[in-house]
């Protein structure tokens, strides 16, 4: 990550704000969508400094698609939105994290969360103890 490259889009996000953010090159930050009522993770998206911005001023998630060169907000095509309950940057700011009400899946695919379809690692039950995880097989 590089400290702050200059965004390429027009934001209205806080100057101050925005000095403290860590972009990539390409001028965006990962966002991590967590329930903030049970910790569940449940995507991850990109935001640049207008996405922040939006984010932090309308209580609904949005995003960059960088596939598609545009923002969209969480729930506007799909009706599974994400509404707004707490924004934080990670201790290096270069991650931010969005605690959300989740209405309906999270995931496009219709699944809940992003992160529940492919599990690589589990612990099991008697391992809790030794701190390691055992592989689910």
């Amino acid at each position: 990550m590089t400290s702050t490259p200059t965004p390429s889009r027009p934001s209205g996000l806080d100057p101050e704000i925005a000095a403290r953010l860590r972009r990539s090159a390409d001028g965006l930050v990962p966002a991590i969508a967590q329930q903030y009522d049970t910790g569940e993770v449940l995507m991850l998206g990109w935001m640049d400094d207008e996405a922040l911005h939006r984010t932090l001023t309308t209580g609904r998630c949005t995003y960059w698609s960088r596939s598609r060169q545009e923002y969209w907000v969480k729930g506007d095509t799909s009706g599974h939105f994400q509404w707004v309950r707490s924004v934080a940057l990670d201790c290096d700011a270069d991650t931010v994290l969005v605690k959300v009400d989740q209405v309906g899946a999270a995931c496009h695919t219709g699944d809940r969360t992003c992160f529940d379809a492919d599990v690589l690692v589990t612990e099991k039950a008697g391992d809790a103890d030794s701190g390691v995880p055992a592989v689910d097989q």
